[in-house]
């Protein structure tokens, strides 16, 4: 599991697209996935607050929170630009973080209430992925850009080895900035 900075620092100008995607209305802002009790999805919106050291979220006592606290997996998704489809998503497994002085300091960031009833989760990056489509082409033209990056630390899902055929995969499984013919 890498953390956000890993991810960024492997990847810089994919992380700095999607942070740009997920704090397109100044907060960070988009969907969170996690994963029910009976192993369904659950999906709420989410503030999400990415520094230069992590991906953060804090969350309310609420059914997504208990999810976290079971079943760290998650899966967070952005909000859409109004001029585009454009789209990022991040998946890995949070982690609820419990050091008062990362706590206070991203209180303070994330101008959250501080005697709110939330707990802090980072989130691990194993699966990053940015779509880009162009705005000018006709509804249904041409193929969208989509790059995606997996943890290098952690076995790629053989799943995703049917999205981009052998030669277009990049240095850490996936790459389809040019389309496939």
């Amino acid at each position: 599991m890498a953390s956000w900075s890993e991810f960024a620092a492997d990847e810089p100008r994919l992380a700095a697209e999607i942070r740009l995607l997920i704090q397109q209305y100044g907060p960070g802002f988009g969907y969170l996935a996690t994963v029910r009790a009976d192993g369904g999805p659950r999906v709420h919106p989410v503030s999400p607050l990415i520094t230069d050291d992590g991906l953060w979220c804090f969350v309310i006592d609420s059914p997504k929170r208990r999810d976290l606290e079971r079943d760290g997996r998650y899966a967070l998704h952005s909000f859409p630009p109004e001029e585009s489809d454009d789209e990022a998503y991040v998946a890995g497994r949070a982690r609820p973080v419990t050091d008062p002085a990362t706590v206070s300091r991203l209180t303070r960031l994330g101008r959250a209430a501080p005697q709110g009833d939330w707990r802090l989760f980072e989130f691990s990056v194993d699966v990053a992925m940015l779509t880009r489509r162009d705005p000018v082409a006709l509804p249904g033209v041409g193929r969208p850009q989509v790059r995606l990056w997996l943890d290098p630390g952690e076995a790629a899902p053989a799943r995703l080895g049917a999205l981009v055929p052998e030669g277009r995969r990049g240095r850490h499984g996936f790459d389809t900035r040019r389309p496939a013919a």
